[in-house]
């Protein structure tokens, strides 16, 4: 089974840029659909954003076009740039892997999950 470590993670000045990575260990990544999301604190964690393994692509509408997901199997790793951050964006940030390589936009959906990385976006 893989298993995903997320870093990246810090401060930021609205308006600035971050990249998150998450790296995987294990086998088969590459069949894995992957994401992004965040919790806010004492909310449930949100979705932010997945990329299934044939390389569809789904955002949620407060990141999109902001923030872009993207991987690379031959590095077992998954990013997500992180552009024109607001203060609205601070939380912890978790990676998450789906076995059946599909994906969706429900928390519930994936199996496996990083420890989570902080984000603080100042001004």
């Amino acid at each position: 089974q893989v298993q995903l470590a997320e870093s990246g993670g810090g401060l930021a000045q609205a308006g600035g840029s971050l990249r998150l990575s998450c790296t995987a260990s294990g086998s088969k990544f590459s069949t894995y659909a992957l994401a992004w999301f965040r919790q806010f604190p004492g909310k449930e964690r949100e979705f932010v954003a997945v990329l299934n393994y044939i390389g569809t692509i789904d955002y949620a509408e407060t990141v999109k076009g902001r923030f872009t997901i993207s991987r690379d199997n031959a590095k077992n790793t998954l990013y997500l740039q992180m552009n024109t951050l607001k203060p609205d964006d601070t939380a912890i940030y978790y990676c998450a892997g789906d076995w059946t390589g599909w994906g969706s936009r429900s928390a519930s959906g994936f199996d496996v999950w990083g420890q989570g990385t902080q984000i603080t976006v100042t001004g």
